[in-house]
């Protein structure tokens, strides 16, 4: 799929790297372009998303036609992914194996940029980014879908840096499950949007029918749904929250914490990680890198509806302690309705930066903890955050990231207060889009240290100095 426009309105670019956000970096007289729908190395016509970019520092652009193709180019398996299409996938165009190697190398550009962080130096491996397991096409991963209507009643996904509706009828990375009500052939009158939400449940377990969550045009107006291909929950979504047409507002998913199913309960499309195998992965992960032991005390910051609370807790046992903090009030009704039988968790609702130094400033904890776990939002934890964290003196931190600028600015911080990056993994949740997630581990310097005996804040490096490491 092309752009309109003329011919003479291309530019011929040679392209080079991978860039965060999807695209790569070419030059036209001296200014940087990013390239959508290109590959390294490509010789390639592009289209300026604006015609009459003036002074601007950069430029954005689309290839609309490939003069020398890279190696690592395939044909795209959705219709409408290509330029002036869908803009939910950037790299239908790519094969797995090479949009995984550039994940890879944003992720240590950004380390190296933003944070003076170069992982050799430290010990630590090249990235490799790792393929969440049984993922072998990147397709039907994704367990939730939002589709928007446009004034006709059609579905579909908006294009990319543009409110105009691309109509799909089936999206090749939806997982199945939500493929299956069949929204997309579908008129849907009156309606902003309907999303649907699928629970995958682990093998052996029964699995339920799909969320559909519908939001009218107009708020209060009556919204008629079409019969849906499969038996499924329906929902209205108001500005009061979700209100119940039929079924459930909510699904139960499922994770392996230490080989036992543990079940919670997520409102709506409340967060929980959309590739069917990522929670599991993720939970894993986490328990690996930070190795919590019997009677520690495990704070889990941006705690959601409550997975690594129950990772922890499990580890660290009855004679433990596990505090999890999370702001949004749903989440942490739907994690406590799904830990209340887990008597060594505490879970408490409000601002992470406010909510923290309170919350662990009695007993059990005394202003200590021995491993913090944190997920924040894509915008990263942010350095008051990281100074809290770092005030507890945790002998190790595992940092879960869906932005790799973020997370190096955040390690920036971190190794400014005395704790180095120790362990770093990555993993492809989001095939076909340049999303990519990683965790991190932080350890205090000098991290030969016994549980809870960590730095004092300010300890190490200065701050001031842009995270370079000595």
């Amino acid at each position: 799929m092309s752009e309109p426009g003329r011919d003479d309105d291309l530019l011929e670019l040679e392209v080079g790297p991978v860039a965060h956000g999807g695209s790569c970096v070419a030059r036209h007289e001296g200014r940087v372009v990013f390239v959508r729908h290109a590959l390294p190395g490509e010789l390639v016509l592009a289209r300026l998303d604006n015609p009459e970019p003036g002074d601007a520092r950069y430029l954005r652009a689309d290839a609309v036609r490939i003069l020398r193709a890279s190696p690592d180019r395939v044909e795209p398996r959705c219709a409408v992914s290509g330029p002036g299409g869908c803009g939910g996938c950037d790299w239908q165009h790519a094969s797995l194996g090479s949009q995984r190697a550039g994940k890879a190398a944003v992720i240590t550009e950004q380390l190296h940029r933003l944070a003076r962080i170069d992982l050799p130096e430290l010990g630590l491996p090249e990235v490799v980014v790792e393929a969440v397991p049984g993922d072998d096409e990147g397709l039907g991963w994704r367990t939730r879908v939002r589709f928007t209507v446009d004034a006709a009643g059609r579905p579909g996904l908006r294009a990319h840096r543009s409110h105009e509706v691309v109509p799909v009828a089936h999206c090749p990375i939806a997982h199945p499950a939500v493929d299956a009500p069949d929204i997309g052939s579908r008129t849907w009158p009156r309606t902003a949007s309907v999303e649907v939400v699928a629970a995958i449940p682990v093998a052996g377990q029964p699995a339920a029918d799909p969320l559909v969550i519908v939001e009218p045009a107009v708020e209060g107006a009556i919204v008629t749904v079409p019969p849906l291909a499969v038996s499924a929950s329906v929902a209205r979504r108001t500005v009061q929250g979700l209100q119940r047409v039929r079924g459930r507002t909510w699904l139960e998913q499922q994770v392996l914490v230490d080989g036992e199913v543990r079940r919670f309960r997520v409102t709506g499309s409340g967060f929980w990680q959309v590739h069917p195998g990522a929670a599991q992965t993720l939970l894993d992960a986490v328990l690996a890198a930070t190795d919590p032991q019997p009677g520690e005390r495990a704070v889990d910051l941006y705690s959601g509806v409550g997975l690594f609370v129950a990772g922890l807790a499990a580890r660290v046992g009855p004679v433990g302690a596990v505090l999890g903090i999370e702001g949004d009030s749903r989440s942490c009704a739907d994690a406590r309705r799904s830990l209340h039988d887990v008597p060594q968790v505490t879970l408490e609702q409000g601002r992470v930066e406010r909510v923290l130094g309170q919350a662990t400033a009695g007993e059990p904890w005394r202003g200590r903890a021995d491993v913090v776990v944190l997920d924040p939002p894509r915008s990263g934890a942010g350095r008051s955050v990281v100074e809290a964290v770092a005030a507890l003196a945790p002998r190790v931190v595992g940092y879960v990231a869906c932005d790799p600028a973020a997370l190096a600015r955040d390690a920036a911080t971190f190794a400014a207060i005395g704790y180095l990056l120790t362990g770093l993994r990555a993993f492809d949740l989001f095939p076909m889009t340049h999303h990519v997630e990683c965790l991190a581990t932080f350890s205090p310097m000098g991290h030969g240290t016994a549980p809870g005996d960590g730095p004092t804040p300010g300890d190490g490096l200065a701050e001031g100095g842009g995270g370079e490491l000595s």
